[in-house]
């Protein structure tokens, strides 16, 4: 079926958009894919995971959970809390433009931080159309997914005796968070989430990650609901 000269041109903007973005994307699906065959699963997983989760940074903690055998509540729990934000994304983000039911639902599945903050820095004055959105999330899914297969495949050739790979995970976390912590220069979260982490770590050894979360959780909304609050507790560097 011939594409019309109007959606080939939206394409190409959804492309433009988007592709400075995606590579970015590109080395952390090469690390997730490589964690998943040094972790023992076989390389097709990680399309599995890429797919059924689709959630960047949960994907890593996903696969940690099922290493260590953490149960159904736990890990729906986790899952909440650590993708909460999406449900403010949804609040504010134009899926009204997608006109297809399909679409919609592919939409929303597939709304991640990166299409959120493409299209959220559009200027104003953009003329935003379905096809252009569908073109971002669709590029970003597959400079997520593609990489993690290639890295799956790379890994399934490493010889598992290679040290330090486990520690993989832990290094790209820290540095996450640090990019996180130069953005906002906030030195109140970092000290925060260590106490809540070190208490939770001393009086729920064996669900550190949920109770920790989950505290971290309800502090933000404290803080966002409390101005006052938020201010006696900021610490800007």
């Amino acid at each position: 079926m011939a594409v019309s000269r109007e959606t080939s041109a939206e394409i190409r903007k959804g492309l433009g958009d988007i592709w400075l973005v995606g590579l970015g994307l590109i080395p952390l699906g090469l690390a997730f894919g490589l964690l998943m065959t040094q972790s023992g699963f076989a390389w097709w997983w990680t399309p599995i995971f890429s797919t059924v989760i689709y959630a960047g940074s949960m994907e890593f903690v996903a696969l940690n959970m099922v290493l260590g055998g953490v149960g159904p509540l736990s890990a729906a729990v986790t899952g909440l809390m650590v993708n909460f934000r999406h449900i403010f994304y949804g609040l504010t983000y134009p899926l009204h433009l997608i006109r297809s039911t399909p679409g919609k639902v592919y939409g929303t599945y597939a709304l991640t931080d990166e299409t959120y903050a493409v299209v959220s820095a559009l200027p104003r004055s953009t003329r935003l159309t379905g096809t252009r959105l569908m073109t971002i999330q669709v590029v970003v899914q597959l400079f997520w997914v593609v990489p993690g297969i290639v890295g799956a495949l790379v890994g399934g050739i490493i010889p598992p005796d290679i040290e330090g790979l486990d520690f993989a995970v832990t290094a790209l976390f820290i540095v996450l968070a640090y990019e996180a912590f130069q953005s906002s220069r906030d030195l109140s979260t970092v000290i925060t989430a260590a106490l809540l982490g070190i208490a939770s770590a001393l009086l729920f050894p064996g669900q550190l990650l949920v109770v920790a979360l989950t505290a971290y959780f309800v502090l933000l909304l404290a803080r966002f609901w409390s101005p006052r609050l938020d201010n006696a507790m900021g610490l800007d560097i």
